[in-house]
């Protein structure tokens, strides 16, 4: 990460106490807080105990489930927000055939044991319409993943979210990488793992490959550089 930019802590002491408050009876004793990060006490939980735990979240506490552990998904900045609507802009325009739905939840990893927040899920109009708070992957197109400056984005971001897609055959993993003014396109889901793996430096022409069949000019990301 950029030396001069400051890393955020997962959560803060209040969100944490607020998620206690809320979270269900048999689940309150097992939230711990320590440096900064919410730890699960007593073994990890399961799929169904997390959804409980999530539903039941204050608005400022997004939670996913990864690898089996509960991780905190940083709150977007206001470079994060203009990113997710440049590249909406350019989906439009170009497919407006599909919807980019933000900050969507999926049913992720192999089997669908995990539980990830995209930045963004592109799919066919009104794909989500009868979807609860975690949408199956089938259909869908594309997942979407804008960095944000918290300790925690590279383990997710870089390395979880790539298995994870792939795991659960989303097409196309788009990666905006803040940190490095980078796109990166995962492709081609095989086994768990995407075949193909394309950088791209901020102003470069970027081709999304099918089924997404969209070209992204990366100019206008050189103003959101930190």
């Amino acid at each position: 990460m950029t030396p001069d930019i400051e890393e955020r802590p997962q959560m803060s002491v209040e969100d944490f106490e607020e998620l206690v408050e809320r979270a269900p009876r048999e689940l309150r004793d097992r939230l711990g807080f320590l440096g900064g990060r919410l730890c699960i006490r007593h073994g990890p939980l399961d799929v169904e105990e997390f959804e409980e735990l999530a539903a039941s979240a204050p608005e400022t506490v997004r939670l996913e489930y990864v690898n089996g552990k509960v991780v905190v998904k940083a709150m977007p900045d206001g470079r994060h927000t203009s990113i997710f609507m440049w590249l909406l802009r350019q989906c439009m325009h170009q497919r407006p055939d599909l919807d980019l739905a933000p900050e969507r939840g999926v049913k992720a990893e192999t089997y669908r044991k995990g539980r990830a927040r995209t930045d963004g899920f592109l799919a066919p109009v009104n794909h989500f319409v009868e979807d609860g708070e975690w949408s199956a992957p089938d259909g869908t197109l594309m997942a979407v993943e804008i960095t944000s400056h918290d300790r925690d984005t590279d383990q997710r971001d870089r390395i979880d979210k790539p298995v994870g897609y792939a795991g659960a055959a989303i097409p196309v993993y788009l990666l905006v990488d803040r940190d490095n003014n980078t796109v990166v396109v995962f492709s081609e889901p095989k086994d768990g793992r995407y075949q193909q793996s394309v950088s791209y430096s901020w102003g470069a022409t970027v081709p999304l490959p099918a089924p997404v069949g969209i070209t992204l000019d990366t100019e206008q990301l050189k103003q959101f550089a930190d």
